[in-house]
């Protein structure tokens, strides 16, 4: 496979095991992507999954997340692609985020066949696909990636080779790397310990051109509209006009239909837009986030935020 090249651009991968990461460092260390271990096997979720997403895409950086793959049939394979697509909806879903869902499959816990190990990969591959809408990436080792024959060379290739001075083999499936995980004890600023620094075969422009089609980035949400297009709710404090009450009534439509999503706590750069919002008017509040709320509706408070509606 390809060497490294030095108009590569540089990204990390993360779980648990980092802690609490300080993401702003982190983007000015230079690194411009990552992955997120996001869930393990058919129940396991990493703990830091969500705040590392939100702290991540606060701080500019291009996300993508991962799921370690445990499945050793193609039942348990679908579930695993469920789990990891639920869990995915936490934080907007795989479309919301820059990169791609990845699976990591990098062992053999079921001692199966290289025949096996494809059916099941698949098997998960497409089941994650079809639940999401992206398609996925394989993360793998060196020499697991023998295991995979060309049936999978479609999907992009995220491969671990920790050396300095060998580059990844060429593979059945693969005879050039799209990632390369080539340490696992980086330093980084933001981070405490070692962690995980890959390569993408580009520049960061050419990253973001290779996925936009398959994560677009969900799209701004625009003004409410309404028969009386009303440019903001009610004064706080104040009595309601008909009219008003009209125009508060299609704006709460809007934000409840928003809200209903799949639910998540309030992300770092939504934080000053909820609380303008919350604060506008006490008597007669647009929403509660007593239980979270979804990444399109933090979206859409944060436009009307910026385009000055709860300004009082």
């Amino acid at each position: 496979m390809q060497t490294r090249s030095s108009g590569n651009t540089q990204g990390i991968d993360v779980s648990r095991y980092q802690g609490t990461i300080d993401w702003a460092k982190v983007k000015v260390s230079g690194m411009t992507f990552l992955f997120i271990k996001a869930t393990e096997g058919q129940t396991y979720t990493d703990p830091n999954f969500q705040e590392n997403v939100t702290g991540a895409l606060a701080a500019g950086m291009l996300v993508g997340t991962y799921h370690f793959f445990r499945a050793t049939t193609t039942d348990g394979a679908k579930v695993e692609a469920a789990h990891y697509a639920n869990t995915l909806q936490k934080v907007g879903g795989a479309k919301a985020l820059q990169l791609p869902p990845v699976m990591d499959y990098e062992n053999n816990p079921g001692n199966l066949s290289k025949a096996q190990i494809n059916t099941v990969a698949k098997a998960f591959l497409t089941e994650l696909q079809r639940l999401t809408g992206v398609k996925p990436i394989i993360y793998t080792g060196n020499s697991f990636a023998g295991n995979f024959d060309t049936t999978l060379s479609s999907y992009d290739l995220w491969i671990a080779r920790y050396s300095n001075t060998r580059v990844p083999d060429d593979q059945p499936a693969w005879k050039r790397w799209t990632f390369w995980q080539y340490t696992d004890s980086g330093k980084v600023n933001g981070i405490s310990g070692n962690v995980d620094m890959n390569e993408f075969q580009g520049s960061a422009a050419e990253l973001r051109a290779r996925y936009a089609t398959a994560t677009p980035k969900p799209p701004e949400p625009s003004e409410p509209t309404n028969p009386t297009n009303p440019t903001e709710p009610p004064k706080g404090g104040e009595p309601m006009t008909a009219e008003e009450k009209a125009a508060f009534d299609a704006l709460k439509s809007q934000v409840d239909k928003l809200q209903a999503r799949q639910q998540m706590e309030v992300p770092v750069w939504a934080k000053a837009a909820v609380d303008a919002a919350l604060a506008y008017d006490t008597k007669n509040p647009l929403f509660s986030i007593d239980s979270g709320a979804s990444y399109d509706f933090y979206r859409f408070i944060t436009v009307m935020y910026r385009r000055g509606l709860f300004k009082k």
